[in-house]
């Protein structure tokens, strides 16, 4: 099996149009078959009128296939904290998803967005 029961996800769906809503989920699998997972986290969306991601307070549990090409998935610690995850954007400018002590540059292209 490709991925196993209490990993650390961070998806990002990808856009098919520039106006689309900018969504990542950040996640531990539950329960897995094949490239198909049950996630248990929290939803970020993008809101332009603060130039942020914004962590939806609730916890969702969501189904994803993984190996689905609209996804973008980033495997973290297995010790990553959900709840301590967020956006934060480093010294150098860059955005970064942390929980305060493991931290990914998400963004490939550019600063912030």
């Amino acid at each position: 099996m490709l991925f196993e029961n209490g990993e650390r996800l961070h998806i990002i769906t990808r856009r098919n149009f520039e106006g689309d809503l900018r969504r990542h989920f950040f996640g531990k699998i539950i329960e897995s078959t094949g490239s198909v997972a049950r996630i248990e986290g929290y939803v970020f969306v993008y809101d332009p009128t603060k130039d942020e991601y914004v962590k939806r307070p609730e916890k969702r549990i969501r189904i994803f296939d993984l190996a689905d090409g609209s996804h973008i998935v980033n495997i973290f610690p297995k010790t990553t904290v959900l709840s301590d995850v967020c956006y934060r954007v480093s010294d150098e400018g860059r955005l970064v998803v942390t929980d305060g002590r493991f931290s990914l540059d998400i963004n490939e292209f550019g600063a912030r967005k």
